[in-house]
């Protein structure tokens, strides 16, 4: 299974290298791995100690980025260094304040996790929720350096618990520790014989609780928004934009923001053409008063500000979940708003507890959305439904403190 896991690798490679002259992603994947562990080599200070955190993308380092700030906060002279292994993360956070270094996570080989490991000398190192990479796991291992997984969640069909799963769990097993998201992945892991595991929570929560107290204005988004009643659409993608598309044109008195998911000039353009009387924000300071207020719908063509734009929204749209699924709710559910989301939401933890709560909303299509949104046009119920997602939040929040406890007590910091 090892060479198998290696020739997947290889193979993985060399498909998006085939591909990158087509497609931008692949292109800055490619691009950012060119040279790089001799960069790595020549950029960190030799000798020195680090903490790595790694995280898969954008959203596994907002996941992680309660932990990241504590440590900064409480131990300024730690060193970190932080990884990523999609360009999405990468390109939005590597000038991030909270690292040190931040680069492209190796290609995995035994080689590449020698010499990656060997450059940025870790202390102990962090992953969020998942990515299981065998050579680096096992060159951490081979070295004693303490691994933890923080925010982990297990599902009984994932590889790691099948009988012909041994590989994988060879991979677990190398972990030092896992604050869980959930029981039942605490479970799991001991059905599958590792003990070194414990509840600790979703570090999502930590961050997003603080949002609200964070919030400035934003006197465009205001503008806009006057005394109207909002709808956010976060990270979406063609077939949700279809679906509000319909909505805003049975709702003209509503205001819509949309954030898409991909803010290329190709899509944005594609965007003015479904909703033709949308303004866009980057040239806000372009258009007159009268077009502002006569505009029903504002198109967010940059990243970074989804998380601010939930504060002037009284229904959040989720987008995602008509695709391999859908994306950050707790960013909406902490300004206490309830939230729509497309029928793939089951592997989201989160998502499955505000639908049990009646603070989130499931669609399949036109008809459910349309159903969702007439009840949510009452105040009352907007209301009921918002103060469930908001308190949701709050319950949750804690994970930080405990996995600051774990690195404190076994005097990983400092």
């Amino acid at each position: 299974m090892r060479i198998l896991y290696d020739l997947g690798i290889v193979f993985y490679g060399m498909i998006l290298r085939l591909i990158a002259p087509f497609h931008t992603k692949a292109q800055r994947w490619v691009d950012g791995r060119k040279g790089l562990l001799k960069h790595i080599k020549h950029t960190v200070e030799k000798g020195q100690e680090h903490i790595w955190f790694h995280f898969a993308s954008l959203g596994e380092f907002e996941q992680g980025r309660a932990v990241l700030e504590q440590i900064k906060k409480k131990y300024p002279n730690e060193k970190i260094v932080v990884t990523f292994f999609s360009p999405s993360g990468y390109e939005i956070r590597k000038n991030t304040p909270l690292a040190d270094y931040v680069f492209y996570l190796p290609e995995d080989s035994a080689r590449a996790a020698r010499d990656f490991v060997e450059a940025i000398n870790p202390k102990f190192a962090v992953f969020t929720k998942y990515e299981y990479w065998y050579h680096y796991f096992n060159e951490l291992h081979k070295r004693k350096i303490r691994l933890l997984m923080i925010s982990a969640i297990f599902r009984e069909e994932q590889l790691f618990f099948k009988p012909y799963g041994g590989f994988y769990r060879s991979i677990l097993k190398k972990v030092s520790f896992f604050f869980t998201q959930n029981t039942d992945s605490v479970h799991m892991l001991k059905w599958i014989g590792i003990t070194h595991a414990g509840l600790a929570g979703d570090t999502r929560f930590d961050r997003v609780v603080e949002l609200p107290k964070k919030h400035q204005e934003i006197l465009p988004i205001k503008q806009f928004v006057g005394n109207q009643h909002v709808l956010v659409a976060g990270s979406t993608w063609p077939t949700d934009e279809a679906l509000l598309q319909q909505l805003a044109m049975q709702y003209p008195l509503w205001k819509f923001i949309v954030a898409p998911h991909e803010v290329d000039d190709n899509h944005i353009h594609s965007l003015l053409k479904l909703f033709p009387q949308a303004i866009n924000f980057s040239e806000f300071s372009s258009y007159t008063a009268a077009k502002i207020e006569a505009a029903q719908i504002l198109l967010i063509d940059n990243i970074g500000m989804l998380s601010s734009l939930y504060y002037y929204g009284d229904v959040a749209y989720i987008g995602g979940g008509f695709g391999v699924g859908i994306h950050n709710t707790l960013e909406a559910a902490t300004y206490g708003m309830p939230i729509i989301f497309g029928p793939k939401y089951e592997k989201f933890q989160e998502a499955v507890d505000l639908v049990t709560l009646t603070a989130g909303f499931s669609i399949a299509n036109y008809n459910d959305l349309q159903g969702v949104f007439r009840s949510l046009n009452e105040q009352e119920r907007r209301k009921i439904c918002g103060e469930a997602a908001s308190a949701y939040v709050k319950q949750r929040a804690g994970a930080t403190q405990i996995i600051m406890k774990y690195l404190e007590t076994e005097k990983l910091l400092g």
